[in-house]
């Protein structure tokens, strides 16, 4: 996308490659003034001082590659400087890239890391990696995981491939698997978990996620990995999406992730504790998908962490 000015140095003229085809020029208008209140920007558009190719668009207009789109002078808010990561994070991203292509790389999370700034968090992981890769302009998240787990996090690289990449997951195309241990010994090998979920905000504002027979479809499959005495490492593969599904349905099992303080039980957080085990033991192993087009699947791992090995070791 390239810019130009003409007759005024306050109006901008930008040109749509074809990584922003397909996108509302409401949504793009959003993105290129930031700081302008939305209410403005579509004041703008009824007017008409926003044209493209010369002429006046409706907000649910679809860009096109070729596309010249006139932005009229506004006034912007004074840009905020962005948190700057410290530097062990972003020495730790660096190092944390397990898969990458032209169009999408994967990330092996560390665990205490938020995917993104927000509700007290003053930057997470995509806001590290776009510092990190200044001249990357449309690196964009995926999918999110909870602060508290690993694993792999997808990440796009391009517009279009976010567009395929959210398609793939629509369609439930994305196979997702994670390691959890979990409190108590399993005798079973596989349990499939069929049970709604609904978010709940609390008083102070913690978002807590309950099984609510009004709540969304929610299915996880649970296999045993290794059975211990006290505990049971599975694999989880969702089948849906839902916020903080796993958690949910394993506690509801009886048999909650280990080091789950929202979820879990104090009694068993605590012997995990002695095992060393000072965070949730949950980690996004795996992700596999095809690509459209493609004839063969993507298939990415990260590695357990080496923290979450040793507690392995330990119970064996």
């Amino acid at each position: 996308m390239s810019e130009s000015k003409k007759n005024s140095p306050s109006v901008r003229f930008v040109d749509v490659d074809s990584e922003w085809a397909g996108q509302r020029i409401d949504n793009f208008l959003l993105r290129e003034l930031k700081g302008v209140p939305k209410s403005h920007v579509y004041r703008i558009l009824r007017k008409g001082e926003v044209r493209v190719n010369k002429g006046r668009v409706k907000a649910v207009y679809r860009l096109q590659a070729g596309d010249r789109v006139r932005i009229p002078p506004v006034r912007l808010a004074l840009p905020e400087q962005p948190v700057q990561p410290p530097r062990g994070i972003q020495d730790q991203l660096e190092h944390a890239v397990v898969y990458e292509d032209e169009r999408f790389l994967v990330l092996n999370k560390p665990s205490g890391l938020a995917v993104h700034g927000g509700s007290g968090v003053s930057f997470g992981a995509i806001e590290a990696l776009r510092q990190l890769r200044p001249t990357e302009r449309h690196l964009e998240l995926v999918h999110r995981l909870d602060r508290e787990t690993s694993g792999c996090l997808l990440i796009s690289k391009r517009r279009s491939a976010l567009r395929s990449l959210h398609e793939l997951i629509r369609q439930n195309r994305v196979d997702k698997r994670y390691l959890a241990l979990l409190a108590g010994s399993w005798r079973k090998g596989s349990r499939l978990v069929d049970l709604p979920l609904r978010k709940n905000t609390l008083q102070g504002g913690e978002r807590m996620v309950r099984v609510d027979a009004n709540g969304k479809p929610a299915e996880t499959r649970f296999t045993r990995v290794q059975r211990f005495s006290r505990a049971t490492l599975v694999e989880a593969e969702l089948v849906t999406g839902r916020t903080h599904q796993i958690r949910v349905h394993s506690a509801a099992l009886g048999t909650p992730i280990l080091g789950d303080d929202k979820y879990g039980e104090a009694a068993a957080n605590q012997w995990a504790r002695g095992l060393g085990l000072n965070r949730l033991f949950l980690h996004a192993r795996s992700l596999r998908f095809r690509w459209p087009g493609e004839k063969h699947d993507i298939k990415i791992q990260a590695p357990l962490p080496e923290v979450l090995e040793k507690i392995l070791d330990k119970l064996k």
